[in-house]
């Protein structure tokens, strides 16, 4: 099946987040265009629109290569998150549709623990950075979830970078305890337990150690399943 620039974008995001394409991979056009089924000008119109996102970057006369991103550009997405994540749950009220979102986060950890005890590690990643587009989409923050999308796939390549210490079971459990504090309607709570969390996870980095990137690899096939969806 052929893809559009957007989609073959957002596959390479959605790569980032289940840290199956590492930083400072090579992303080579023509190699693409065979993985996706289009021209390498489709390819091409995919990484500028990713290279303005801040996840591509040209090096002359080498080609396209997913960022690597400094140690300031990591702190500063983890700022970024801690700003809107907490925004996003001081305005959360409680009631009845915050059950419904919380019945919601409670499928998705389900989903975050099945992929750890099967040692799944792309979609385990995946899920992980997901929760945090997950709680904006149910919050109703549209805009903000795409923001928030961009944000933890910056966070995933800095973890992925410099060998971050947090474990998967770890962030499951933090997770847990911000959906148990929303459950109880303190959001109060909820929010300092983000914060909390996001800390961690910061904190978990090593800058010190930058891992060494890899080959462009078969990284690119979709994730199944990607989100856990409650009907």
């Amino acid at each position: 099946m052929s893809h559009n620039q957007t989609q073959i974008a957002q596959q390479v995001v959605e790569s980032i987040l289940a840290q199956k394409l590492a930083p400072g991979e090579r992303l080579g056009e023509q190699a693409l265009a065979d993985l996706f089924g289009v021209s390498r000008t489709l390819v091409r119109e995919a990484l500028m629109q990713l290279q303005a996102r801040g996840f591509v970057e040209v090096r002359p006369r080498r080609g396209w290569y997913v960022v690597e991103p400094s140690v300031e550009d990591a702190r500063d997405a983890f700022s970024a998150r801690r700003i809107v994540e907490s925004g996003i749950l001081a305005e959360a009220s409680a009631g009845r549709p915050l059950q419904a979102v919380v019945r919601r986060l409670r499928a998705h950890i389900a989903e975050e623990r099945k992929a750890i005890d099967n040692a799944d590690a792309a979609t385990r990643a995946f899920l992980l950075a997901d929760f945090h587009v997950c709680l904006a989409e149910a919050l109703g923050h549209q805009s903000l979830s795409a923001i928030l999308r961009d944000l933890t796939a910056r966070t995933t390549l800095a973890a992925s970078l410099y060998q971050s210490r947090h474990e998967a079971s770890q962030s499951c459990a933090e997770h847990t305890a911000i959906v148990e504090a929303l459950q109880a309607g303190d959001t109060a709570l909820a929010r300092e337990r983000m914060l909390q969390h996001i800390g961690h996870v910061e904190d978990a980095l090593d800058p010190a150690t930058p891992r060494p990137h890899d080959r462009l690899r078969d990284s690119l096939a979709p994730l199944t399943p990607v989100r856990a969806t409650v009907g």
